[in-house]
């Protein structure tokens, strides 16, 4: 072998085994920087929960205290250490807050249960069916999420006046039944199913009714959970629309009750703040029990990005 073919021969062992070298370099290089993005993203993440904690800890320290000690302020606040549960029973013996409650579960739940059915019925025909005009509708549905709520309310009274709905638990729940979000949320979770199935299911003689409640509907059960919770909690929560169509007492919501209590109550901040605690017990619970079916739920309907 002359010397010019070793030369040749002996350059490429050079070169790979400069890329062998450098492979376990860039690796130790990327595992740094991938435990320095965690130590950052651990450290935004604390802060932002205890941002979040603080008010929390404070509404709780509040409703603790007594009405006097809270009127005093933040430092009166948080220098007594004597706990007192007055503000809770006050709301128990004076608030009527176990009709509040279940005026809450009574809506919440049919109007989530509601808006499941319909929003997954609307979403299967824009996703599923073809028929002209389909995309102009599926933007003016989403053309919805535009218009403030509040820009409606008016009109909905009057619908809801016209009809005889007024001061009833459906005047509550029809109006929040036509859920845009819900109707979209539903569409991208619908578009990502495989329409293999859908012919599989056709070919045995099955219809479009047939398909979409016993193929579509049982894949979807992550995003009907999370369309369930998130319309649960957002009903739970509107003060708006109950308190203008709602004037019986005992058909008032968990929000108008308080709302009323603070009227009664003045600046009793104690009262106030336990009665707001008590109006999100329920959520947080919920949340805590349903967290990765609503985290499954979203990520799984394309919102994820």
């Amino acid at each position: 072998m002359t010397a010019t073919e070793s030369i040749t021969t002996s350059r490429p062992r050079k070169q790979r085994s400069g890329v062998s070298a450098a492979a376990p370099a860039n690796a130790a290089k990327i595992g740094v920087s991938g435990r320095g993005f965690n130590v950052v993203a651990a450290v935004i993440l604390t802060v932002f929960a205890i941002i979040w904690l603080i008010p929390s800890l404070f509404a709780l320290k509040t409703s603790l205290s007594d009405n006097g000690v809270a009127a005093l302020g933040a430092n009166a606040i948080l220098s007594n250490w004597n706990p007192t549960l007055h503000s809770y029973a006050s709301l128990f013996q004076a608030g009527d807050i176990w009709n509040w409650y279940l005026a809450s579960g009574i809506t919440s739940l049919v109007t989530a249960a509601l808006t499941v059915l319909f929003a997954s019925m609307a979403a299967f025909a824009l996703s599923r069916l073809v028929f002209r005009g389909r995309n102009v509708a599926f933007l003016l549905i989403i053309l919805g999420i535009m218009i403030p709520t509040q820009v409606l309310i008016i009109p909905i009274f009057q619908e809801l006046n016209a009809v005889g709905l007024l001061n009833t638990y459906w005047s509550v729940i029809f109006p929040q039944v036509p859920a845009v979000i819900a109707v979209f949320i539903f569409k991208q979770f619908f578009d990502g199913i495989p329409k293999e199935l859908e012919e599989a299911a056709r070919i045995d003689g099955a219809g479009m009714w047939k398909i979409y409640w016993s193929v579509i509907l049982p894949l979807s059960r992550p995003v009907i959970a999370a369309v369930t919770i998130l319309t649960f909690v957002g009903v739970w929560n509107n003060l708006l629309l109950p308190l203008f169509v709602l004037s019986n007492p005992d058909l008032m919501t968990i929000p108008v009750g308080l709302a009323t209590v603070q009227g009664s109550f003045g600046q009793r901040y104690a009262d106030i703040q336990a009665g707001a605690i008590l109006a999100a017990l329920p959520l947080i619970i919920l949340y805590l029990v349903f967290q990765r079916q609503i985290v499954e739920g979203v990520t799984g309907s394309g919102l994820k990005g």
